[in-house]
Order: C-alpha cells, then structure tokens, then sequence
C-alpha cells in the first residue's frame, strides 16, 4: 500500500478495449535504449487523421515502487498530446476526510495528470479509510469489493475519454476479497499491462514472478518502467540490462530518484510512442 504522506517520492458505452496480440519483441543492450518505431498501422491511423484510443493497465512488482508516478506520467504525456486522457485507481486503501470528502493521494495525483475530471465514485469505486491491503480495509468498513462496479465505472470512463490509465494496487496479486484479486481485475479488463520494476535488491526475481503471473493470464505486457527505489543501488544497470534480457517486453524508460516526484519530471525519461493506441506526434510541434 502507497503511504498516503509521500505515495511517490519513491523513486516511489465502449467495451473494455483488447489490446491486439503482439509478438514479444527481444530487448537491445542497456546501453542503446533505442526509441520504440511507431506500429504501422498506428502511422496509418494518424495519417488517416482518426482518433487514437490508448488504454492500459500498470501494475508493479511491490507496494511503494513507483506505480502511481508512471501513471501520472503517462497521462501527463497524454494530456500534453491533446488526447482526453482520464486516470483510473480502482481501489485505493489509505484515504483521509478533507473538506467533507474521502481523498486518497494517488487517486489525487491521477486525476491531477489527466484532463478529464469525473466524481471520484467513478474513477475511485472503492475509497477505503484504512492503509492496509485492501481486503482489510474493506472488511473494517463492511465492504466488499467486486468486479462489477468496477468494470461499469470503467466504461463510463472510457465513454468520455480517448485514453484510459488504470492503476493497479500494490503489486499484481492483491487480494480484493475471499475469490477476487487484483490479477483478476486485470484480466477481466483485458488492457495491455505496463509493469513498473522498482530498482532495489531482490527486484530481479519479483519482475520476473510478475511477469510470468501476467503472461499466464493471456495478458499483453505491453512494456516495462524501470524505477529507482533505492538511489543507493549497487550494479543497478547490470540489473537493468539482466531484466531487459529476460522480460519478453520492450524497455520503456527508467525514471531516476527524482528530487522532485512530479507526471512532468517523471515523463521525461519515458517513450510509450510504439504502443497500440499511443496518439501519433506528427505534424505537432
């Protein structure tokens, strides 16, 4: 669970749309970081001057690992685009009473980085008081958390956007209640999986884990987001240049210890340009 104080500074109607099947695609050297090419037929789209539609679902391989912050940068890169981008956090545990209404820190700073701005009961179905694993908080409030309200709050979501970013909680197997969990939330949505790898000791084995726990799903893993966890590190390149020999998925950046976690700063150190969907550039400035 994010802590509700500093959830970032970590470095910390449509049918739901399938994304088309993709073959893995082998990384290059760390030390190439070779910008992805735009999809053929996302180059065709843009020409043909329609609409992209870009939906995804980020998971991570802890608690605390940056998930919130490349959320946040990815709409902030979409907004920025002239795209109608909306965030989503399906589930937040970790909320306080201000001004009369439940707030979550994440949830906040989602919705701080899209552009289009729906009730919180929308975008946040489930906002719990108690920062713990959400199975705990909802049973403390008689709650129980479902795939149903979810999924239709996902498609009045994307009804009114051109871009969806859902954001996962903690890591990809959070249970949700006695039978449902976060892994099979995302597979109920079936959007393509962007994972973000929080740099620290021990985050090779828990990638990988995750990794095969989302490809088991028939899920697309889109791509992954290095995240330095722990500015201390040691060999935290080798370790990104292993990762990016074993995961069956393109690198799409590595954010820094930021001193200051903002979508803006983060979005600088990644390229989401040869995702299916990702709105084309040409012609702006």
């Amino acid at each position: 669970m994010n802590n509700p104080n500093d959830p970032n500074n970590l470095n910390d109607h449509d049918d739901p749309i399938a994304a088309p099947a993709v073959a893995p695609s082998p990384m290059m050297p760390q030390a190439e970081f070779d910008e992805p090419a735009l999809e053929p037929e996302l180059e065709a789209r843009a020409i043909d001057g329609l609409p992209s539609r870009f939906a995804c679902f980020v998971t991570g391989t802890d608690t605390e690992i940056g998930k919130t912050l490349v959320s946040s940068a990815i709409l902030h890169k979409l907004a920025a685009s002239g795209v109608r981008a909306c965030g989503m956090k399906p589930v937040a545990a970790g909320a306080e009473l201000r001004d009369g209404e439940l707030h979550n820190d994440d949830a906040d700073m989602l919705s701080g980085a899209g552009n289009v701005h729906l009730p919180v009961s929308i975008t946040t179905p489930y906002m719990l008081r108690e920062p713990a694993a959400p199975h705990i908080a909802a049973a403390l409030e008689n709650v129980t958390i479902e795939s149903a309200p979810i999924i239709a709050a996902f498609a009045e979501i994307q009804a009114a956007s051109d871009a969806v970013v859902v954001e996962g909680v903690g890591g990809f197997r959070v249970p949700f209640n006695d039978t449902f969990d976060s892994a099979d939330l995302a597979a109920q949505l079936n959007l393509p999986v962007i994972l973000v790898v929080g740099m620290r000791l021990g985050c090779i084995s828990h990638a990988l884990l995750t990794v095969e726990a989302i490809v088991a799903r028939g899920l697309v893993l889109a791509g992954w987001v290095a995240n330095t966890v722990d500015p201390d590190m040691s060999f935290e390149q080798e370790n990104i240049k292993a990762l990016a020999q074993r995961i069956p998925a393109p690198l799409l950046g590595h954010v820094p210890r930021l001193q200051t976690p903002t979508a803006a700063a983060a979005a600088e150190f990644i390229d989401l340009a040869g995702l299916p969907g990702w709105p084309s550039t040409r012609g702006k400035s």
